[in-house]
């Protein structure tokens, strides 16, 4: 659900012009090939999310994690993705980095044994392959005032400054953000994310990192810190004149009207992101080559740059927008990721003119993307009516993998059945594909 509502909150700080330029170019439509659907649905990888928060209680014990891996099995999944670190900060397995928790949503759970280390072996007894998936930046949760950065001087001054009408604000005091997030660019905190990460991989015998809230906040408040002006003008070599109104300004309705330096912003902030990610790409395949590198982002890529999130190849032909600088394109970090995880949490299935559709979003990210990286078309089970089956099927037909968010809507909704139908649909038409080829 959390990422329904993201593509929501993008669309709220977006200018007038943006807005109609969204809805005139927002996506490249077209079909840039099928990205591989030759290859066995049997040896595609079938991913299925398991959220740390959400589904915290339902794992509590080793028989139920069996159960349930089992049942995972069963359907057709392959791998699953282990979610190990909440938008609070701290973590769900015994760490010498971060904290580990025995609390979430006011469940409490004590375990004298390695939820993590279990979940992983358990996976591979049934030849399942195990991601493992952590939040980067969120450091607490402003709506509990909890996590590292709430009682942790050396997270606290680490924090994101919000730019508003009213005026500046610490992101740790504005009670509506989904999470407290820690400035990006501070070398500080790239450096505790990369000692967990580093712990994370040399630690556990994972087969894939996956990468989530690798990025700013949402709707591009953020950070109007001193770091990030002196950083901003190192970038620029020139000084800032009037901070922050030489980015932008806000007009009477909130919408942004853009100062001399708009564009250069947005440039520099997808900037900081793609360097972190190529530091994070360093360090995994440093410890370990064969450890996959993931990324999960919103198919929305219009309105990602909000969000410091170009997910794009850094040689894709892009379509210029009123926020995008001559050289935004080389902010695009697909080159340093083994997988994409197009989140396409849309509406509808089908449809290549249509926005709202899953088609669309895979048409769009091909082209985004090219060869950089494999792509895998993620999918939500939030919705009730949402056609699972035939969104699974599209998924596994023209991308390389697929991933689906979360057990615990496919539980609540009851998509196993469906699901099963979408993979043994891809699998028989693409051996029958195949088998005509020969």
């Amino acid at each position: 659900m959390k990422r329904f509502l993201l593509s929501i909150l993008l669309l709220a700080g977006l200018t007038a012009c943006e807005q109609d330029w969204n809805e005139r170019n927002g996506y490249d439509t077209g079909n840039s090939g099928d990205n591989g659907s030759e290859e066995s649905v049997v040896n595609k990888e079938k991913e299925l999310w398991l959220d740390a928060s959400a589904n915290f209680k339902r794992f509590e014990k080793k028989e139920d994690i069996c159960k349930w891996l089992d049942k995972i099995r069963e359907v057709g999944f392959n791998k699953i993705v282990i979610s190990v670190r909440s938008c609070s900060g701290d973590v769900i397995y015994p760490s010498k980095v971060m904290k580990q928790t025995s609390t979430l949503n006011g469940v409490t759970i004590n375990r004298d044994w390695d939820y993590l280390e279990f979940m992983i072996s358990e996976a591979h007894k049934r030849d399942m392959k195990a991601a493992v998936a952590t939040t980067i930046f969120p450091v607490g949760s402003p709506s509990s005032q909890s996590g590292p950065v709430y009682r942790n001087e050396e997270w606290a001054r680490n924090t994101c400054i919000q730019y508003h009408r009213s005026g500046m604000t610490d992101i740790r005091n504005e009670k509506n953000e989904v999470a407290a997030f820690a400035n990006p660019l501070d070398t500080d905190v790239q450096k505790k994310v990369l000692e967990m990460l580093s712990e994370l991989v040399t630690d556990y015998d994972l087969d894939a990192l996956v990468l989530d809230y690798c990025r700013y906040p949402g709707g591009g408040a953020s950070d109007f810190s001193d770091m990030s002006r002196q950083a901003f003008e190192s970038y620029m070599g020139k000084s800032v004149e009037k901070w922050p109104e030489d980015i932008f300004t806000y007009n009477a309705d909130n919408t942004r009207k853009p100062g001399p330096y708009y564009t250069q912003w947005w440039e520099f902030r997808s900037m900081n992101i793609r360097n972190f990610v190529v530091k994070v790409k360093e360090c995994v395949k440093a410890l370990k080559p064969d450890v996959q590198l993931e990324y999960w982002a919103g198919s929305w890529w219009h309105g990602l740059y909000l969000q410091g999130q170009n997910w794009a190849s850094p040689n894709a032909s892009l379509t210029p927008a009123p926020w995008m600088s001559n050289d935004y394109r080389r902010t695009g970090f697909a080159d340093q990721l083994d997988i994409f995880q197009l989140g396409a949490y849309l509406k509808e299935v089908h449809g290549a003119d249509n926005p709202s559709s899953v088609e669309y979003a895979i048409n769009n990210a091909k082209k985004l993307i090219g060869s950089d990286c494999k792509l895998y078309g993620t999918l939500s089970c939030a919705e009730a009516d949402f056609d699972i089956e035939s969104a699974v099927y599209l998924c596994l037909m023209r991308t390389q993998g697929l991933m689906v968010f979360d057990i615990v809507h496919v539980i609540n909704n009851n998509k196993w059945d469906a699901i099963r139908r979408g993979i043994e649909r891809a699998e028989k038409d693409l051996k029958s594909q195949n088998a005509s080829k020969q």
